[in-house]
Order: structure tokens, then sequence, then C-alpha cells
């Protein structure tokens, strides 16, 4: 038997809630796919500039789950550290309205800076400025049945 370390996969996953911070960009490529086909109400995003945060209550779907029935969670998703937040596509005055996570990226600025550049299904996108790269994923909730009881699919 090698005591070799394996690397980890979702199979070997706690069911626990998620916990995850992204200080680099692969950890941000993990919190992107995580975050993937979440949905969220454009009443449930803020930037809360005084304490230089973003943050949103996202209802993720748990692709960590794919073996079993489809469930959703509500996460917290922040972003620390903001200097500036501009976005298109999205009218802050319409709280009702759906937006569909599609990706998390990073574009680097200099000295550690840069912008987080969230994508959204409709051609939108919220770029947030920061003075570094910190964003937390927390679960929320306990997860429940995805509403249309199956996964999300993109056609290709």
């Amino acid at each position: 038997m090698s005591d070799a370390p394996q690397d980890a996969r979702f199979a070997d996953a706690d069911e626990g809630p998620l916990r995850l911070r992204a200080q680099d960009p692969e950890d941000l490529t993990i919190l992107s796919a995580l975050v993937q086909d979440a949905v969220v109400t454009v009443g449930d995003v803020a930037w809360l500039k005084q304490n230089r945060r973003f943050a949103a209550l996202v209802n993720r779907f748990r692709w960590e789950g794919q073996t079993r029935t489809p469930e959703r969670v509500r996460s917290l998703l922040v972003i620390e550290g903001v200097t500036a937040v501009r976005s298109q596509g999205v009218d802050p005055r319409d709280k009702d309205t759906v937006l569909s996570l599609l990706s998390l990226a990073w574009e680097a600025g200099e000295d550690g800076a840069g912008r987080v550049v969230v994508t959204l299904a409709g051609d939108g996108v919220i770029a947030v400025e920061v003075e570094a790269l910190e964003i937390l994923l927390k679960d929320v909730t306990k997860p429940y049945l995805a509403p249309s009881r199956r996964a999300p699919s993109h056609p290709e």
C-alpha cells in the first residue's frame, strides 16, 4: 500500500456545508465551478461601500452532489477589499430581477489588486475592483430539492 498523497474527489466530500475562501486564481477556479448556475435576485446583491465588501445571497446548485437528487443551497458569496463596483446589463433598481451566475474570473492589476468579473447569463457582467483577491463562499442553509428537479444544462 502506497503512502503517496491522493487528489481529492467529489465522491470523498463531506456532506456538510461548504465554507471556502479564494485567495489566488487557482482557488477562484474552484469557487467559480461551485457557483456556476447559482441564481440570485438583484435585491439579494449588495455593495457595502463603508465595509469595502460586495455580498450576494445566492441559491447555489450543489454540483458537488451530482450523484443524488438535484439540490440547491443558500450561500453567501462575499468579496472583500472592494474599491468599486460596475455592472452592465443589471438594473440595480429592479430588485426582483433574477440573475444567473455563469462564472467568476480574476483580472490581475498592479501590486496584487485587480478585478473579480462576475459573468451572468444574458450578457450581464458585474466587475468588482479589489485591493487583493479574497472571496468567501459559505453555505448558510440546509440543502433543498432543486425546484426544477434537475441539474442545469448548457447546450454546446
